[in-house]
């Protein structure tokens, strides 16, 4: 039997790097359960995710060979040496996003707009002017997506309608109450960040600036979902038992798949919504069945 949710549903993709290949295995989840979104809000890799959660056709099958083809070197170009001439050239950021470009491109379409879409999509980013979120819903989708996925320090901010924007994970990671605004009645959440995800000690300095960014991630996650669960239900699945990974690896992206659709799938399975409410919560592990 099919979980029963207010609709419209929202389905909420926070951002994390490479561990957004997590939201492929709960997405699978999800459509087995008979879950299925009426609108997405999604920041960072989530609002890629996100983006082609909201494309026609299969689904599932897209996400997983977006993520088998996905490398380091493709999300973030270059060795060290390059990321020093980028840095001393920029000031700002170590990594071109010309690598993220190609890979939006080669999934959406080169000009792909939010109008090509079968579902709403929010795409949040920071207002550097504002330090606010800003949620993107018309429009070329690529560089409301660079901007979303733009991690200070990492990527260069991206100019857009005359605005400069950030990845809006600075402000909203998990943008819970983006997809209320949208108009869902309840709200589903992958949240690729928790739990326990964190690298161990940095290496390296785009490791310092992704461990800082996803330290400030968490903590938006533990104190926004209670607030939003107070007006409508909120299912926020479970991840996988903890493992020292960075978000900059894109090793391991197929087990970090299988073992988030095993953790969704047996939290979903005799999952009951009665009203507003947090079902699950930021930082919950659930163990696989078998």
């Amino acid at each position: 039997m099919a979980l029963d949710l207010p609709r419209p549903v929202g389905f909420v993709l926070g951002g994390g790097g490479s561990l957004g290949s997590m939201q492929v295995g709960m997405l699978r989840a999800l459509t087995e359960a008979g879950v299925t979104p009426d609108l997405v809000a999604g920041t960072s890799v989530g609002s890629l995710n996100g983006a082609v959660l909201a494309m026609p056709g299969d689904v599932t099958e897209r996400l997983g060979r977006v993520w088998a083809q996905m490398t380091r070197h493709e999300a973030f170009p270059g060795g060290v040496f390059s990321q020093v001439r980028t840095l001393r050239h920029s000031k700002t950021h170590l990594f071109p996003n010309s690598g993220l470009a190609a890979i939006v491109d080669d999934v959406l379409g080169p000009g792909a707009t939010f109008d090509d879409l079968a579902l709403p999509l929010g795409v949040v980013t920071t207002d550097v002017d504002t330090a606010e979120p800003l949620l993107i819903r018309s429009g070329e989708l690529r560089p409301a997506l660079l901007a979303s996925c733009a991690i200070p320090g990492i990527y260069p901010p991206v100019r857009h309608e005359d605005r400069l924007l950030y990845d809006g994970g600075l402000v909203a990671n998990v943008p819970m109450r983006q997809a209320v605004a949208m108009g869902a009645r309840s709200l589903v959440v992958l949240d690729c960040a928790f739990p326990g995800k964190m690298p161990g000690q940095p290496a390296t300095f785009a490791e310092v600036m992704m461990f800082t960014a996803m330290i400030s991630m968490r903590n938006q996650a533990v104190l926004e979902a209670p607030a939003t669960a107070a007006e409508v239900p909120v299912v926020y699945l479970p991840g996988p038992a903890p493992v020292r990974l960075s978000p900059l690896d894109f090793r391991h992206t197929a087990e970090l798949t299988e073992q988030a659709y095993r953790s969704a799938a047996a939290f979903l399975d005799g999952l009951t919504v009665d009203g507003p409410g947090l079902y699950g919560a930021p930082g919950l592990v659930t163990a696989p069945a078998g």
